[in-house]
């Protein structure tokens, strides 16, 4: 047989089948559609090709089978995301720590009515700043399915949230969801709690329509990441030869998309998150009686801080731009091919003016660049009104993205001496204390892995279109851990709309990400079982 494929293949399989189906020999019809012609002495091709056809039509047909379930069950999905946001699950609040254990009770007790095979992983306690210690929440595992011929795909993600409440800026109340054209606002909604429960839906399809998983599928599920996944990391690493050991591939869905166009990330930054703590008087001090005899803490701190970075975004701490990897040239053509509207992100933040002036800078900086941002001031006079006081003791907050090749103990210890020595010029009787709390690692992929492939593959069976290969300015802290202790590939697989407001207030998810997301799974689960498996 020689296949003339000039024209798309239309017709069913069965046609395919009748064609291909005569013996050799026999008189046999052309095929119209796809211009398939009877030669004799290729049999064995023809019959292959036909088998291929029918697979590729029992592939489609059950896809199609799959996504009609999710859609007929989005209510019943959303309602489960309200439940879920309802948990405040602020993992910042020692006071909603109770919330927190809660949530992963729900979590895991949704994966045990799927018939899964849960534990609770015990992670230890933490230590809070005056020496107490309080529990940390458990990490809810999960397993379905076993077989060894098959590939084994873990699935991370994460059910705390960052603090919210509506005198912030809300709309709505934020641990209500709320639907507002098409959009499900409230806070963890995109980050992380629609996609986690999308990808436990995308498996609960398969079982639900008495559908063979076509992998393994095993689930990480944490509730600390929003503060650095305390605890985490040892438990990858006790677990490394146990949980992990027959793990193929590990997706996170802990991120968003660039524009409206669906993408595929490949890569995050780090983050060194510092208290600068400077201490003077014993007591706070009336600014009349003691302003002008005492040198304010404030005022240190304020000096010091401005040293970090100038107006234009120049780093200024030694060597911290220096050890930054340089842009490739296939970097920047990758950049150049991303769809971005440059105008409507000012527009989207409400700025009149950005940092750069051209896509492939903006992107550079916000992915590849490290960048240091002043989040905040600790003792400082912040409510609303007056009061006329000199603070005894402040903590400025500030943290630096990291980008490969950057090590966060190289920049605590740039960040330490830096600090001191600019104090020091300052002559100031006070005392400054310079503590690093975070020091998570930037992760990079292989975009040319075949993850990506499939990935890419997932993306044009759901949404039609080829997604876009991007990086993430914020922080997954675990990416880089499962990376240096399993040693798996990665990839990050989001499903987040590029506005959902993350941190932010009016967080939302849209319904059509939602439910649209859900079906990538399904298929990205499809294209995993297609990867070769190595032997």
């Amino acid at each position: 047989m020689v296949l003339q494929m000039k024209d798309p293949i239309e017709h069913s399989c069965a046609e395919h089948i009748r064609i291909w189906g005569a013996k050799e020999g026999h008189s046999t019809p052309d095929c119209g559609n796809c211009r398939i012609k009877k030669q004799p002495n290729k049999m064995a091709l023809l019959c292959a090709a036909a088998l291929l056809c029918v697979l590729c039509s029992m592939d489609a047909l059950q896809y199609s089978e799959l996504a009609q379930y999710i859609d007929s069950h989005q209510e019943e999905y959303v309602e489960a995301l309200r439940d879920w946001v309802a948990i405040e699950s602020d993992s910042s609040n020692i006071l909603k720590r109770p919330d927190l254990h809660r949530m992963m009770d729900v979590t895991a007790e949704k994966l045990r009515r799927m018939g899964g095979d849960v534990v609770m992983v015990d992670i230890g306690e933490q230590e809070l700043p005056g020496g107490q210690m309080l529990a940390l929440p458990k990490v809810v595992t999960a397993h379905f399915g076993n077989d060894s011929q098959k590939h084994t795909v873990c699935v991370y993600g994460h059910v705390d949230v960052q603090p919210a409440k509506l005198e912030d800026g809300w709309r709505t109340e934020p641990y209500n969801l709320t639907e507002i054209d098409g959009n499900l606002y409230g806070r963890g909604a995109s980050d992380n709690k629609a996609p986690v429960l999308a990808w436990i839906h995308a498996v609960e399809a398969y079982q639900a329509l008495n559908m063979e998983l076509p992998v393994n599928v095993k689930f990480v599920i944490e509730g600390m990441e929003e503060t650095g996944s305390n605890g985490l990391d040892a438990m990858i690493l006790a677990q490394r030869d146990t949980f992990f050991s027959d793990v193929d591939f590990i997706v996170i869905s802990d991120c968003g998309w660039l524009s409206k166009r669906p993408a595929l990330t490949y890569g995050t930054r780090g983050n060194c998150y510092f208290f600068a703590e400077v201490e003077g008087p014993t007591q706070d001090l009336h600014s009349g009686v003691y302003g002008g005899t005492v040198i304010e803490p404030m005022t240190d701190l304020i000096g010091i801080l401005d040293t970090l970075i100038t107006p234009s975004g120049k780093i200024l701490i030694p060597g911290i731009r220096e050890a930054v990897a340089p842009l490739t040239d296939e970097e920047w053509k990758m950049y150049q091919d991303i769809d971005f509207d440059f105008d409507y992100y000012k527009s989207k933040i409400g700025v009149a003016q950005l940092m750069y002036n051209n896509k492939v800078d903006l992107l550079a900086h916000r992915w590849r660049h490290p960048t240091v941002t002043i989040h905040g001031i600790e003792g400082a006079f912040s409510d609303p009104g007056t009061k006329t006081v000199i603070p005894a003791k402040v903590t400025g907050k500030f943290s630096i993205r990291q980008v490969p090749d950057m090590d966060p103990a190289m920049v605590k210890k740039q960040v330490t001496d830096y600090l001191q020595s600019v104090f020091a010029k300052r002559k100031s009787p006070n005392k400054l204390k310079v503590t690093m709390v975070i020091g998570a690692k930037p992760w990079l992929a292989d975009t040319k892995h075949s993850l990506y492939d499939a990935g890419k593959a997932a993306v044009k069976r759901v949404f039609g279109v080829d997604p876009d290969l991007i990086r993430e300015g914020g922080t997954i802290p675990i990416a880089r851990t499962f990376q240096d202790v399993t040693g798996k590939s990665i990839i990050m697989l989001p499903i987040g709309g590029f506005d959902d407001g993350l941190h932010s207030q009016n967080e939302k998810m849209s319904r059509y990400n939602y439910i649209e997301g859900t079906k990538l799974f399904i298929a990205y689960l499809h294209e995993v079982a297609q990867i070769k498996k190595s032997v």
